[in-house]
């Protein structure tokens, strides 16, 4: 019997998408997505709903695959769009068909549809999101859980939807940060190379006439200009195996990551800025982890995980190995040595007075804050740098190839 069902539910998951549209019985164009074995059956279902079928297409496919990917900021759109949806009366079932059909990322249409199958099949929600823990994390399902069995799955998807967007608007703010160094320096090597293979080649061919000895740094840019127009793929050879042993040792090697996790904290202004996303991502999943009434030794591993750093996530690791041994938040985190002294006393005064989701809130919104002061700060002083990097680089080039003009002038007079 059972080998019975799970071959019935084989076959239901391998029948194809049909997109459809159509009219309902108060007139309004709707449109939606379902399996079955053909187009007809699809048409006939629609009109035993009351829904007059328009058109109906096999759903077609990207050309790598189910198309697109589905990132965090589609999760938190997500919780978010469910959210409003369910607090507007919205059934959840009816919610989830609802996003789907209306999200242009197949990727996400594929997930969301999963969900509905996996509820309509009798699971609760949590275990839906649970079955897809490449795109829920514990902290959702938890969340979700914890809300289906209090009776306040709006309010927790709030919480939710919340954390994510904030958690994304953090990421985004360190990702640019990190884009002007990056961008100084791209921006440096391919205005060099321009001056390199086709500004200098010009003044070579003046320079061949002179018949005089030219000056040490010119014949240095000369003989650079001639490598890079006959070797110019070298370069980008190299830059791209570094690349790729970075990356694989990165993935390989858990001591790299932690070393370059730990340097990453030691650049000027980069590092604090890093230093608090983690410490406000600490805080914030946190406060969202005691929301949903999680343990504080179960939540840990959540808290690690969002920290976006080995040397926090270890910290914290250490956290939960203390917490469990019945030592103090506050004191373990002292242990660390790790954290500012402001979220220790933070975290103090919370389980003192039993207010440790809000105090670990507050100081998430207080360093969530310094990391954008802290990026806006770091945009207005890069300007003036990326200026003058480039201004001593191309400098430097027209210096020189005017060197022997120089040179000559003075000759002459």
């Amino acid at each position: 019997m059972a080998t019975t069902t799970y071959q019935q539910q084989k076959a239901k998951e391998e029948l194809p998408y049909f997109e459809w549209e159509g009219i309902n019985k108060n007139g309004v164009k709707i449109r939606g997505e379902h399996q079955a074995p053909n187009a007809n059956m699809i048409r006939a279902g629609l009109r035993r709903q009351g829904i007059k079928p328009r058109w109906v297409r096999a759903k077609r496919k990207s050309m790598f695959g189910k198309g697109g990917k589905v990132t965090p900021g589609d999760i938190a759109h997500f919780a978010r769009q469910l959210t409003t949806m369910m607090r507007s009366g919205v059934p959840l079932v009816q919610s989830l068909e609802l996003i789907s059909s209306g999200n242009e990322n197949p990727a996400v249409q594929d997930m969301v549809l999963k969900i509905k199958k996996d509820i309509e099949a009798g699971s609760d929600f949590a275990t839906a999101l649970g079955k897809q823990p490449k795109y829920f994390d514990d902290l959702f399902v938890n969340l979700v859980g914890a809300g289906e069995q209090a009776g306040t799955m709006e309010d927790m998807l709030d919480k939710v939807a919340t954390y994510k967007e904030k958690t994304e608007r953090m990421k985004a703010k360190v990702k640019k940060a990190m884009m002007y160094p990056i961008m100084v320096l791209i921006m440096a090597v391919v205005v060099s190379a321009i001056m390199l293979i086709f500004v200098i080649p010009q003044f070579k061919s003046i320079f061949e006439g002179f018949g005089a000895e030219l000056p040490a740094f010119t014949q240095m840019l000369i003989d650079m200009s001639n490598w890079l127009q006959t070797s110019w793929w070298q370069p980008l050879v190299v830059v791209a195996l570094i690349g790729f042993a970075f990356k694989q040792a990165k993935q390989r090697s858990e001591k790299f990551r932690f070393f370059v996790d730990t340097m990453v904290l030691k650049i000027p202004v980069m590092g604090v800025i890093i230093h608090k996303s983690a410490v406000a991502r600490f805080s914030r999943t946190l406060s969202t982890m005691f929301a949903a009434g999680v343990p504080l030794v179960e939540a840990m591993d959540a808290v690690a995980g969002s920290t976006g750093n080995l040397l926090y996530q270890k910290a914290t690791m250490q956290i939960k190995e203390d917490t469990a041994k019945g030592v103090q938040l506050h004191s373990a985190m002292v242990t660390t040595q790790q954290f500012p002294n402001m979220v220790i006393q933070m975290a103090k005064i919370g389980e003192e007075s039993g207010r440790l989701e809000e105090m670990l809130g507050r100081v998430a919104d207080y360093f969530e804050e310094q990391v954008d002061d802290l990026v806006d700060s770091l945009s207005k002083q890069m300007e003036p740098l990326i200026m003058a990097v480039l201004g001593v680089i191309v400098g430097g080039l027209v210096i020189g190839m005017y060197l022997p003009i120089f040179k000559l002038g003075a000759v002459v007079g």
